[in-house]
């Protein structure tokens, strides 16, 4: 027959203490005698006890879980932000539990029912491309349920928000292409639903009219994230009467790709097409020529989104509005044109 667990109650009876005393023993507190203290812990190490951690979450009302949702693991930005996330949560001893929208809202969602009906403790959210209703976050919102949004935020609650400074990366990205003797450069803009989109949209456009170069709206290609229209919408570029001297791409998997569709259609990166892409994948040194990238820190975009959640969660503090984490323009051989 299997043996029953041992209990704080076995533990003071044993003892004869109070399983207050235990607990508090156990809890690391100041408030007991040193040898009884040390006594407990030994026979706490001797009978093997381990805690019943779904006892203490319905006494504490915490589970020590938190839900994060994300688009993908399969984007590299997203896999480092989780590793920071971990890390932290890790810190404050707690354990993550991860759900990929695949880019639905209606999974998105059902993630966020199903974690909350799992008592996590709080969410750390990246949308979806489809999600344009926030009513599934509105209803916990709400009820003051803690959320932390990142990279793809929702403006429509007040709540903290840590995002890659995609205006100013989008900035930088147009201006190197500009200095290099670019003037027809093309932009995969992304939904513009989506904050980090939207902001890089708007850096380029900030650029061009900074160096007086004209806005021309077949240069801007407003996608999605899926693969299979990557070729179409780069035919459509290089079928122009005057196709582009330069592409920034949506990301790097994208502008990988883009390099292919370029090369198979004889033209020369970067001296007849410069290309930029977006998160600086690990990929992006070693393609021919290398990709000229902006990277965004992402696993510092993670650790930070978890600390304000782990803050707010031990009622250390609460912020909320947004919390820019600055980006950088690697620079490699694929916008290097010569002028």
């Amino acid at each position: 027959m299997k043996k029953a667990p041992t209990t704080i109650k076995d533990i003071a009876r044993i003892l004869n203490i109070s399983t207050s005393t235990v607990s508090r023993a156990l809890n690391g507190q100041a408030d007991i005698n040193p040898t009884t203290k040390k006594e407990v812990l030994a026979l706490v190490e001797k009978l093997e006890y381990e805690p019943n951690h779904i006892a203490l979450s319905l006494k504490q009302r915490k589970t020590h879980i938190v839900g994060v949702i994300i688009p993908e693991t399969e984007n590299q930005f997203y896999a480092k932000t989780i590793s920071g996330i971990q890390e932290i949560a890790t810190e404050y001893g707690y354990n993550v539990m991860i759900c990929q929208s695949h880019e639905s809202h209606e999974i998105e969602k059902n993630s966020v029912q199903m974690l909350v009906s799992s008592q996590v403790d709080g969410l750390i959210v990246a949308l979806s491309t489809e999600t344009k209703n926030y009513e599934h976050f509105a209803k916990i919102y709400q009820k003051e349920f803690p959320i932390v949004f990142f990279d793809r935020i929702c403006e429509a609650f007040d709540t903290p928000k840590i995002i890659a400074d995609n205006y100013d990366g989008s900035l930088k990205a147009t201006e190197h292409l500009i200095d290099v003797g670019c003037k027809r450069i093309a932009h995969i803009a992304g939904p513009q639903n989506l904050f980090d989109c939207h902001q890089r949209l708007k850096g380029y456009l900030a650029a061009l009219k900074k160096h007086h170069l004209p806005i021309d709206e077949d240069l801007i290609i407003y996608s999605n994230f899926r693969k299979e229209n990557v070729r179409e919408y780069t035919s459509t570029l290089l079928d122009l009467p005057t196709p582009p001297d330069a592409i920034m791409a949506i990301n790097d998997a994208t502008a990988i790709e883009m390099m292919h569709i370029i090369k198979e259609r004889k033209f020369k990166i970067p001296d007849d097409i410069a290309i930029i892409g977006f998160n600086n994948d690990y990929v992006s040194g070693y393609v021919d020529p290398p990709l000229t990238s902006i990277e965004f820190q992402a696993l510092e975009i993670g650790r930070q989104a978890a600390s304000m959640l782990m803050k707010e969660l031990a009622n250390e503090s609460f912020s909320t509005g947004k919390k820019l984490v600055k980006s950088q323009l690697i620079i490699r051989k694929s916008s290097l044109k010569k002028h």
